[in-house]
């Protein structure tokens, strides 16, 4: 019998729960064939309110690869565009698809209203404050380049969004990871979960901490990440934000202190502003390898919520 399980926060996976789906992750990219077809006879909707190539096209393709078909709902074709509640159409879902992906770049609050029906799971592709699934990628591409999580060295560059969110809450659970966040000024981490984060990591040993230059940047580090300065489905108020941005551009000069370093970004980039073509196309980035086993942890978050 399938248990449902939704996955609409990081906050919502035990430390097991989120090693499973890593390391299932890395076992699907070592032996893309070797699935089968364990969702065979159940159905995706997938429901995107704003655009996505990487997140949409992963599960797309994944949900197919695993058997399952699936439906693909745009930004308009849901009633609740025309004032249907987010619980009477999460009803109506629940009785027709067993799996409801969706993007909403909103509170989780409606993410967490479709979720209360029985029967279907929720996977949140990315909301206001969170992105879990990037983070579970990002755990993913570093496990499987580095062999093992733990104790990993990770310095973040740029916005405070729901990107870096997902790595705080994902990162602070690894024992002995370290991920240093620099943000500039009034682009911070929210601070209660930057809150949670830190608590979390008292438990596991890890160590999150943010500032918002770039004085005393440690060296050594293992990782260096970013994203791209204007998050999807977002504007910024002040007219000269690039201005506060561009100290925080990851640039060749990084890897001085940073020799061994590999370079990864949630993607789309923009080279010349968050990040240089030189270290995006250089020998050091992973991020194309990075956007990649975006199909398959979300085979392992399709596979998790069903299982």
């Amino acid at each position: 019998m399938v248990r449902t399980k939704h996955l609409i926060s990081i906050d919502d996976l035990s430390d097991t729960d989120l090693d499973a789906i890593v390391a299932r992750a890395v076992d699907h990219a070592a032996d893309p064939a070797g699935h089968g077809h364990p969702l065979a006879g159940q159905f995706a909707g997938l429901y995107f309110r704003h655009t996505s190539t990487r997140t949409r096209t992963s599960f797309w393709s994944g949900a197919l690869r695993l058997g399952a078909g699936v439906l693909n709902f745009g930004p308009g074709d849901l009633q609740t565009t025309t004032g249907e509640s987010t619980e009477d159409s999460g009803r109506v879902l629940a009785s027709m698809v067993d799996i409801l992906v969706a993007r909403t770049c909103g509170s989780e609050d409606e993410l967490r209203g479709w979720a209360s029906w029985q029967g279907m799971s929720v996977v949140n592709a990315m909301s206001e404050l969170e992105h879990p699934t990037q983070a579970l990628t990002d755990l993913a591409t570093m496990r499987a380049h580095f062999g093992s999580l733990s104790g990993l060295r990770v310095t973040y560059l740029g916005e405070g969004n729901n990107t870096a969110t997902a790595l705080a809450l994902a990162g602070a659970r690894i024992p002995g990871m370290e991920i240093d966040f620099r943000t500039p000024p009034g682009y911070a981490v929210d601070a209660r979960v930057m809150a949670r984060a830190m608590a979390t990591a008292v438990r596991t040993g890890a160590r999150i901490s943010e500032s918002h230059d770039m004085s005393a940047l440690p060296s050594g580090m293992d990782v260096v990440y970013t994203t791209r300065w204007q998050t999807t489905g977002t504007t910024k108020p002040d007219p000269r934000w690039r201005e506060v941005f561009a100290p925080f551009q990851v640039n060749e000069t990084l890897w001085e202190t940073n020799p061994k370093a590999v370079f990864m970004h949630d993607l789309p980039a923009h080279r010349g502003e968050e990040v240089t073509a030189e270290v995006l196309d250089g020998p050091d980035s992973i991020a194309f390898e990075q956007a990649a086993n975006k199909l398959w942890t979300a085979m392992a978050v399709l596979e998790w919520v069903r299982a």
